[in-house]
Protein backbone atom coordinates (compact mmCIF):
# COMPACT_ATOMS: atom_id res chain seq x y z
CA UNK A 1 0.00 0.00 0.00
CA UNK A 2 1.72 3.54 -1.36
CA UNK A 3 2.17 5.57 1.89
CA UNK A 4 0.18 8.68 2.60
CA UNK A 5 1.84 12.10 2.87
CA UNK A 6 1.72 13.45 6.69
CA UNK A 7 1.57 17.21 6.53
CA UNK A 8 5.07 17.26 8.07
CA UNK A 9 6.48 16.10 4.70
CA UNK A 10 4.45 17.50 2.37
CA UNK A 11 5.83 20.63 3.71
CA UNK A 12 9.18 20.18 1.84
CA UNK A 13 7.66 19.22 -1.25
CA UNK A 14 6.68 22.86 -1.87
CA UNK A 15 10.45 23.76 -2.93
CA UNK A 16 10.75 21.59 -5.99
CA UNK A 17 11.76 22.74 -9.25
CA UNK A 18 8.63 23.42 -11.77
CA UNK A 19 8.92 20.66 -14.24
CA UNK A 20 7.43 20.76 -17.33
CA UNK A 21 6.52 17.73 -19.37
CA UNK A 22 4.82 17.42 -22.85
CA UNK A 23 1.54 15.65 -21.99
CA UNK A 24 -0.79 14.80 -19.38
CA UNK A 25 -4.07 13.15 -18.84
CA UNK A 26 -5.18 16.41 -17.36
CA UNK A 27 -3.98 19.90 -17.78
CA UNK A 28 -6.09 22.19 -14.66
CA UNK A 29 -6.30 26.00 -15.74
CA UNK A 30 -6.32 28.14 -12.46
CA UNK A 31 -4.38 27.04 -9.18
CA UNK A 32 -7.37 28.76 -6.77
CA UNK A 33 -8.70 26.21 -4.20
CA UNK A 34 -11.04 24.67 -7.20
CA UNK A 35 -8.09 23.43 -9.35
CA UNK A 36 -5.77 22.30 -6.42
CA UNK A 37 -8.48 20.46 -5.04
CA UNK A 38 -9.32 18.85 -8.61
CA UNK A 39 -5.52 18.05 -9.09
CA UNK A 40 -5.06 16.91 -6.14
CA UNK A 41 -8.35 14.38 -6.75
CA UNK A 42 -6.49 13.33 -9.87
CA UNK A 43 -3.30 13.01 -8.48
CA UNK A 44 -4.43 10.77 -6.16
CA UNK A 45 -6.08 8.56 -8.79
CA UNK A 46 -2.72 8.49 -10.74
CA UNK A 47 -3.15 10.67 -13.14
CA UNK A 48 -0.69 12.89 -14.45
CA UNK A 49 -1.41 16.33 -14.20
CA UNK A 50 -0.05 19.89 -14.05
CA UNK A 51 -1.85 22.72 -12.70
CA UNK A 52 -1.20 26.04 -14.44
CA UNK A 53 -1.63 29.35 -11.90
CA UNK A 54 -0.90 32.66 -12.83
CA UNK A 55 -0.97 33.77 -9.68
CA UNK A 56 -3.55 36.35 -9.23
CA UNK A 57 -6.61 35.11 -7.05
CA UNK A 58 -9.36 36.97 -6.37
CA UNK A 59 -9.22 36.71 -2.52
CA UNK A 60 -5.41 37.66 -2.36
CA UNK A 61 -6.74 40.99 -1.39
CA UNK A 62 -8.53 39.86 2.11
CA UNK A 63 -6.65 38.91 5.28
CA UNK A 64 -8.27 35.55 6.02
CA UNK A 65 -10.39 32.82 4.68
CA UNK A 66 -14.14 32.73 6.07
CA UNK A 67 -16.53 29.79 6.89
CA UNK A 68 -13.76 26.95 5.83
CA UNK A 69 -14.26 23.99 8.31
CA UNK A 70 -11.21 23.48 9.69
CA UNK A 71 -8.85 26.67 8.22
CA UNK A 72 -11.06 29.43 9.21
CA UNK A 73 -8.93 32.75 9.54
CA UNK A 74 -6.20 31.10 7.24
CA UNK A 75 -4.37 33.88 4.96
CA UNK A 76 -5.57 33.24 1.73
CA UNK A 77 -1.94 32.40 0.82
CA UNK A 78 -0.81 30.01 3.33
CA UNK A 79 -4.04 27.81 1.93
CA UNK A 80 -2.64 27.64 -1.69
CA UNK A 81 0.51 27.00 -0.22
CA UNK A 82 -0.54 24.03 1.86
CA UNK A 83 -2.56 22.60 -1.55
CA UNK A 84 0.25 23.27 -4.13
CA UNK A 85 2.63 20.86 -1.92
CA UNK A 86 -0.42 18.65 -1.59
CA UNK A 87 -0.90 17.94 -4.95
CA UNK A 88 2.90 17.87 -5.49
CA UNK A 89 3.02 15.14 -2.49
CA UNK A 90 1.08 12.74 -4.79
CA UNK A 91 2.99 13.29 -7.96
CA UNK A 92 0.79 15.86 -9.49
CA UNK A 93 2.81 19.36 -10.90
CA UNK A 94 2.29 23.04 -10.03
CA UNK A 95 3.74 25.81 -12.51
CA UNK A 96 3.37 29.17 -12.85
CA UNK A 97 2.37 30.59 -16.19
CA UNK A 98 -0.64 31.87 -17.76
CA UNK A 99 -3.02 30.48 -20.66
CA UNK A 100 -3.09 32.21 -24.23
CA UNK A 101 -5.42 29.55 -26.14
CA UNK A 102 -6.92 26.15 -26.13
CA UNK A 103 -7.59 24.29 -29.25
CA UNK A 104 -8.35 21.02 -30.50
CA UNK A 105 -5.97 18.50 -32.81
CA UNK A 106 -5.10 15.31 -33.90
CA UNK A 107 -3.87 14.48 -30.94
CA UNK A 108 -6.31 15.85 -28.66
CA UNK A 109 -6.10 19.51 -26.50
CA UNK A 110 -3.25 21.94 -26.99
CA UNK A 111 -2.88 24.41 -24.29
CA UNK A 112 -0.60 27.17 -25.14
CA UNK A 113 1.06 29.61 -22.52
CA UNK A 114 1.33 33.38 -23.05
CA UNK A 115 5.14 32.78 -22.65
CA UNK A 116 5.16 30.25 -26.00
CA UNK A 117 5.51 27.29 -23.57
CA UNK A 118 2.66 24.25 -24.79
CA UNK A 119 1.18 21.31 -23.57
CA UNK A 120 -1.45 18.43 -24.87
CA UNK A 121 -3.48 16.66 -22.27
CA UNK A 122 -6.22 14.64 -22.63
CA UNK A 123 -8.86 17.13 -20.53
CA UNK A 124 -9.15 20.43 -18.89
CA UNK A 125 -10.63 21.24 -16.01
CA UNK A 126 -11.05 25.40 -16.08
CA UNK A 127 -10.73 27.05 -12.75
CA UNK A 128 -9.53 30.58 -13.61
CA UNK A 129 -12.73 31.94 -11.41
CA UNK A 130 -14.17 35.30 -11.86
CA UNK A 131 -12.33 39.35 -12.22
CA UNK A 132 -14.31 41.67 -10.19
CA UNK A 133 -15.82 44.83 -11.92
CA UNK A 134 -16.41 47.47 -9.62
CA UNK A 135 -18.10 50.70 -10.05
CA UNK A 136 -15.87 53.78 -10.85
CA UNK A 137 -15.42 55.16 -7.88
CA UNK A 138 -12.19 56.71 -6.43
CA UNK A 139 -10.86 54.75 -3.77
CA UNK A 140 -12.72 51.34 -3.71
CA UNK A 141 -10.02 49.23 -5.47
CA UNK A 142 -7.74 50.57 -3.12
CA UNK A 143 -9.65 49.20 0.02
CA UNK A 144 -11.50 46.20 -1.82
CA UNK A 145 -10.93 43.05 0.25
CA UNK A 146 -10.85 45.46 3.46
CA UNK A 147 -13.79 47.91 4.37
CA UNK A 148 -15.03 47.70 1.12
CA UNK A 149 -16.62 43.76 0.70
CA UNK A 150 -19.21 42.14 -0.90
CA UNK A 151 -20.15 39.24 0.45
CA UNK A 152 -21.69 38.87 4.02
CA UNK A 153 -20.85 35.12 4.78
CA UNK A 154 -16.77 36.20 3.78
CA UNK A 155 -16.86 39.49 5.72
CA UNK A 156 -20.23 39.57 7.92
CA UNK A 157 -18.43 39.20 11.39
CA UNK A 158 -15.68 40.65 10.18
CA UNK A 159 -17.71 44.48 10.23
CA UNK A 160 -19.97 43.05 12.97
CA UNK A 161 -22.36 45.85 14.63
CA UNK A 162 -20.32 48.48 12.06
CA UNK A 163 -22.07 51.28 10.15
CA UNK A 164 -22.29 49.85 6.98
CA UNK A 165 -23.18 51.36 3.19
CA UNK A 166 -24.06 49.43 0.43
CA UNK A 167 -23.24 50.89 -2.41
CA UNK A 168 -25.89 50.19 -5.58
CA UNK A 169 -24.24 48.52 -8.27
CA UNK A 170 -26.40 46.21 -10.05
CA UNK A 171 -29.39 44.23 -9.98
CA UNK A 172 -28.63 42.45 -6.61
CA UNK A 173 -27.56 45.63 -4.58
CA UNK A 174 -30.67 45.75 -2.72
CA UNK A 175 -31.18 42.01 -1.95
CA UNK A 176 -27.40 42.89 -0.67
CA UNK A 177 -28.19 45.48 2.03
CA UNK A 178 -31.11 43.59 3.06
CA UNK A 179 -28.27 40.48 3.73
CA UNK A 180 -25.89 42.77 5.58
CA UNK A 181 -28.14 44.37 7.76
CA UNK A 182 -28.35 40.82 9.52
CA UNK A 183 -25.26 41.69 10.95
CA UNK A 184 -25.71 45.71 11.53
CA UNK A 185 -29.09 47.54 12.62
CA UNK A 186 -26.95 50.79 10.89
CA UNK A 187 -27.18 50.00 6.99
CA UNK A 188 -27.52 52.76 4.57
CA UNK A 189 -28.26 52.14 0.99
CA UNK A 190 -26.51 54.61 -1.35
CA UNK A 191 -28.38 54.76 -4.88
CA UNK A 192 -25.36 56.02 -6.57
CA UNK A 193 -26.19 56.20 -10.25
CA UNK A 194 -28.95 53.89 -10.20
CA UNK A 195 -32.89 54.77 -9.47
CA UNK A 196 -34.19 54.64 -6.32
CA UNK A 197 -35.73 51.69 -5.29
CA UNK A 198 -39.52 51.62 -5.28
CA UNK A 199 -42.60 49.76 -5.00
CA UNK A 200 -41.79 46.07 -3.40
CA UNK A 201 -38.27 47.09 -2.86
CA UNK A 202 -38.21 50.50 -1.56
CA UNK A 203 -40.81 49.18 1.27
CA UNK A 204 -38.30 45.70 2.39
CA UNK A 205 -35.77 48.41 2.65
CA UNK A 206 -37.85 50.89 5.00
CA UNK A 207 -39.38 47.98 7.00
CA UNK A 208 -35.61 46.62 7.68
CA UNK A 209 -34.68 50.48 8.66
CA UNK A 210 -32.74 50.39 5.97
CA UNK A 211 -31.69 54.62 5.39
CA UNK A 212 -31.64 55.63 1.32
CA UNK A 213 -29.16 58.25 0.09
CA UNK A 214 -29.88 59.71 -3.11
CA UNK A 215 -27.46 60.94 -5.70
CA UNK A 216 -24.31 59.66 -6.97
CA UNK A 217 -20.90 59.12 -4.59
CA UNK A 218 -18.06 60.87 -5.36
CA UNK A 219 -15.15 59.21 -3.46
CA UNK A 220 -14.39 57.59 -0.01
CA UNK A 221 -13.00 59.51 3.03
CA UNK A 222 -10.42 58.03 4.96
CA UNK A 223 -8.80 58.56 7.90
CA UNK A 224 -5.73 56.91 9.37
CA UNK A 225 -5.69 54.01 6.73
CA UNK A 226 -9.62 53.91 7.70
CA UNK A 227 -12.77 54.10 5.86
CA UNK A 228 -14.81 56.94 7.86
CA UNK A 229 -17.40 57.77 5.52
CA UNK A 230 -18.62 57.96 1.83
CA UNK A 231 -18.75 61.58 0.34
CA UNK A 232 -21.79 62.31 -2.18
CA UNK A 233 -21.37 64.34 -5.53
CA UNK A 234 -22.67 67.74 -3.42
CA UNK A 235 -19.47 67.31 -0.86
CA UNK A 236 -22.11 65.80 1.83
CA UNK A 237 -20.31 63.16 3.50
CA UNK A 238 -21.96 60.40 5.33
CA UNK A 239 -19.93 58.59 8.06
CA UNK A 240 -19.82 54.39 7.05
CA UNK A 241 -17.21 52.11 8.52
CA UNK A 242 -17.56 49.40 5.92
CA UNK A 243 -19.07 50.01 2.03
CA UNK A 244 -20.67 46.39 0.44
CA UNK A 245 -20.40 46.47 -2.97
CA UNK A 246 -21.89 43.48 -5.53
CA UNK A 247 -19.81 44.06 -8.75
CA UNK A 248 -20.67 42.53 -11.87
CA UNK A 249 -18.00 39.76 -12.31
CA UNK A 250 -15.89 38.48 -15.49
CA UNK A 251 -15.28 34.90 -16.19
CA UNK A 252 -11.79 34.55 -17.16
CA UNK A 253 -12.32 32.20 -19.96
CA UNK A 254 -11.43 34.13 -23.37
CA UNK A 255 -8.38 31.12 -23.69
CA UNK A 256 -11.33 29.10 -24.42
CA UNK A 257 -12.92 30.41 -27.62
CA UNK A 258 -10.67 28.44 -30.37
CA UNK A 259 -12.72 25.45 -28.59
CA UNK A 260 -15.93 27.03 -28.90
CA UNK A 261 -16.45 27.67 -25.29
CA UNK A 262 -17.60 31.22 -24.41
CA UNK A 263 -19.09 32.79 -21.11
CA UNK A 264 -22.71 33.40 -20.68
CA UNK A 265 -24.46 35.90 -18.56
CA UNK A 266 -25.31 34.46 -15.23
CA UNK A 267 -29.60 34.29 -14.46
CA UNK A 268 -28.86 36.86 -11.44
CA UNK A 269 -27.46 39.13 -14.12
CA UNK A 270 -24.14 39.00 -11.60
CA UNK A 271 -21.91 39.18 -15.18
CA UNK A 272 -20.52 36.37 -16.71
CA UNK A 273 -20.03 32.52 -16.18
CA UNK A 274 -18.69 29.44 -17.33
CA UNK A 275 -22.49 27.45 -18.27
CA UNK A 276 -21.79 23.46 -17.17
CA UNK A 277 -23.80 20.41 -15.59
CA UNK A 278 -23.84 19.80 -12.23
CA UNK A 279 -21.12 17.57 -12.70
CA UNK A 280 -18.48 20.44 -14.11
CA UNK A 281 -18.89 18.83 -17.88
CA UNK A 282 -19.52 21.56 -20.08
CA UNK A 283 -20.58 22.04 -23.40
CA UNK A 284 -17.18 21.32 -25.48
CA UNK A 285 -16.24 17.54 -25.00
CA UNK A 286 -13.25 17.17 -22.79
CA UNK A 287 -13.55 19.94 -20.74
CA UNK A 288 -14.99 20.21 -17.36
CA UNK A 289 -15.25 23.87 -15.29
CA UNK A 290 -15.69 24.37 -11.25
CA UNK A 291 -15.45 26.79 -8.76
CA UNK A 292 -15.90 30.92 -9.16
CA UNK A 293 -15.86 30.41 -13.46
CA UNK A 294 -18.67 28.40 -13.32
CA UNK A 295 -20.59 29.29 -10.03
CA UNK A 296 -20.07 33.19 -8.74
CA UNK A 297 -21.73 32.48 -5.53
CA UNK A 298 -19.19 29.32 -4.40
CA UNK A 299 -17.00 30.32 -1.38
CA UNK A 300 -13.65 28.68 -1.41
CA UNK A 301 -15.00 25.64 0.27
CA UNK A 302 -17.49 25.02 -2.15
CA UNK A 303 -15.19 25.94 -5.06
CA UNK A 304 -13.18 23.16 -3.85
CA UNK A 305 -15.48 20.51 -3.34
CA UNK A 306 -16.84 21.24 -6.98
CA UNK A 307 -13.13 21.33 -7.63
CA UNK A 308 -13.10 17.67 -5.98
CA UNK A 309 -16.39 16.39 -8.03
CA UNK A 310 -14.93 17.32 -10.97
CA UNK A 311 -11.61 15.72 -10.96
CA UNK A 312 -12.98 12.67 -9.87
CA UNK A 313 -15.57 12.52 -13.28
CA UNK A 314 -12.52 13.49 -15.10
CA UNK A 315 -10.82 10.25 -13.60
CA UNK A 316 -13.85 8.22 -14.35
CA UNK A 317 -14.36 9.62 -17.94
CA UNK A 318 -10.79 8.65 -18.64
CA UNK A 319 -11.54 5.07 -16.84
CA UNK A 320 -14.59 4.76 -19.62
CA UNK A 321 -12.64 5.89 -22.31
CA UNK A 322 -9.53 3.62 -21.61
CA UNK A 323 -11.84 0.97 -21.14
CA UNK A 324 -13.59 0.80 -24.48
CA UNK A 325 -9.96 1.09 -26.06
CA UNK A 326 -9.02 -1.96 -23.71
CA UNK A 327 -12.16 -4.09 -24.53
CA UNK A 328 -11.46 -3.04 -29.04
CA UNK A 329 -7.84 -4.03 -28.16
CA UNK A 330 -8.88 -7.56 -26.67
CA UNK A 331 -11.27 -8.21 -29.54
CA UNK A 332 -8.67 -7.64 -31.75
CA UNK A 333 -4.97 -8.03 -30.75
CA UNK A 334 -3.92 -6.82 -34.12
CA UNK A 335 -6.02 -3.45 -34.14
CA UNK A 336 -4.90 0.38 -33.88
CA UNK A 337 -6.45 0.50 -30.83
CA UNK A 338 -4.36 -2.48 -29.46
CA UNK A 339 -0.92 -0.88 -30.74
CA UNK A 340 -2.25 2.01 -29.08
CA UNK A 341 -3.21 0.20 -25.77
CA UNK A 342 0.46 -0.71 -25.37
CA UNK A 343 1.65 2.75 -25.98
CA UNK A 344 -0.22 4.20 -23.08
CA UNK A 345 0.38 0.91 -20.59
CA UNK A 346 4.08 1.49 -21.35
CA UNK A 347 3.82 5.42 -20.87
CA UNK A 348 1.83 4.66 -17.62
CA UNK A 349 4.91 2.21 -15.96
CA UNK A 350 7.00 4.88 -16.89
CA UNK A 351 5.09 7.89 -15.16
CA UNK A 352 4.90 5.37 -12.24
CA UNK A 353 8.67 4.43 -11.92
CA UNK A 354 8.10 0.39 -13.10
Amino acid sequence: MAEVPAWSSVKEVVTVTERWDNEYDVVVIGGGAAGLNGALMLARARRSVVVIDAGAPRNAPADGVHGLLGREGMPPAELLERGRAEVRAYGGQVVTGEVATAARDAAGLTVTLTDGRTVHARRLLVTTGLVDELPDVPGLRERWGREVVHCPYCHGWEILDRAIGVLAAGPLSVHQALMFRQWSDDVTFFTHTAAPPAGEQAEQLAARGIRVVEGPVAGLEITGDRLTGVRLGDGTVVAREALAVAPRVAARAGFLAGLGLRPAEHPSGAGEYLPSDATGRTEVADVWAAGNVTDPTSQVGAAAAAGAQAGARINGDLIAEETRRAVAAYRDPFSAESEARVCELVAGDRRHGL
